[in-house]
């Protein structure tokens, strides 16, 4: 063990701990702690989702939220449906299967992502920035509009409550581990991707995309996957979120949720995977205890947030990389 460096310490006893605290918060009697890093958990898989594209492809996107939204809404209306059995399109749904339930999520933000992608990545810099708050903003106002499922008010629904018939949502211990296995997963699938040839040619975009496109490589189309497999897991994530509120509304994919979610990314550290869920906890984490001192608090967070940036080149993960790597311009 004492050959690990730095950020293998820190990796493990960043996991270790979360995997940890849900027999701490039950042993000390703090149980609604598990609830609340549980949500946490949650947008650090939206976070990494957003790292992908953002840490290695360069995307600045600011309509992510957009797709943990739908995800979150393809739950709600479905579960809503069946607790109702009221027909949808024309179809009467009985009981929901949760993994059903999930995979049309992760489906309909995937294939959401592909349509704004389609758009959004024929353009660079400030206009693909423009385009993807733009279309963040109309899928907002779309579901403001939709009255039939709250509008404004959102949706109140009956949550999904057993897993591969074994684990119970309602059971907050049993759920939070899910989670964390989604995370973890998230991570590993995120990691074989940025290592692969895929993941080195979106990286090789984000340096040099004329040059890629001068060895040959169709950099649209590999952007354009990556963007759409970051909506998926967004989506999944905006599941996990209604599965773990049974409520839902419109403001969790206002454009300023995708600010949050920028936020957690250069905090933690872009380009790094890891780095965006330390940023997630220490981000929701200061946004949930700072009130309680303040009334004021974001007097107190905004100049935390700038020191990180001004002293951690690269987010708090950068503070236990190598001095060649934290001090590496850009990426």
């Amino acid at each position: 063990m004492s050959g690990l460096d730095k950020r293998t310490w820190f990796v493990l006893v960043l996991l270790a701990g979360l995997a940890v605290l849900p027999l701490i918060a039950t042993a000390t009697g703090n149980e609604f702690q598990i609830g609340q890093f549980r949500r946490i958990l949650i947008f650090a898989i939206a976070a990494v989702s957003l790292d992908l594209i953002l840490g290695y492809g360069g995307m600045v996107s600011l309509g992510h939220a957009a797709f943990f939204g739908v995800g979150a809404y393809v739950v709600a209306i479905l579960n809503w449906h069946a607790d109702r059995e009221v027909p949808l399109f024309g179809m009467m749904l009985g009981t929901q299967n949760v993994l059903a339930t999930w995979t049309a999520a992760v489906v309909v933000s995937a294939g959401l992502a592909f349509l704004i992608g389609l758009v959004s990545l024929r353009t660079t810099g400030i206009f693909f920035i423009m385009i993807t708050l733009a279309f963040a903003q109309m899928v907002y106002f779309f579901f403001v509009s939709l009255r039939a499922y709250g509008g404004d008010d959102g949706l109140r629904f009956p949550g999904d409550t057993v897993v591969l018939g074994v684990i119970d949502t309602e059971n907050d211990t049993a759920f939070y581990y899910l989670v964390l296995g989604v995370l973890c997963a998230t991570l590993y699938l995120c990691r074989r991707l940025v290592n692969s040839r895929f993941g080195m040619v979106v990286q090789g975009c984000r340096e040099n995309e004329r040059r890629m496109r001068a060895l040959g490589y169709p950099t649209y189309l590999y952007k354009l996957a990556a963007f759409t497999l970051a909506g998926g897991i967004a989506g999944l994530a905006g599941a996990l979120f209604a599965a773990h509120e049974s409520y839902i509304s419109p403001s969790i994919m206002h454009w300023t949720r995708s600010g949050d979610l920028i936020v957690m990314v250069v905090l933690g550290g872009m380009g790094t995977l890891i780095g965006p869920v330390a940023g997630a906890v220490a981000f929701l984490f200061l946004e949930k205890t700072l009130p309680d001192y303040t009334e004021h608090w974001m007097i107190v967070f905004g100049p935390i947030l700038l020191l990180v940036v001004l002293f951690a080149r690269r987010g708090i993960f950068g503070w236990f990389l190598p001095p060649e790597e934290r001090d590496r311009h850009g990426h």
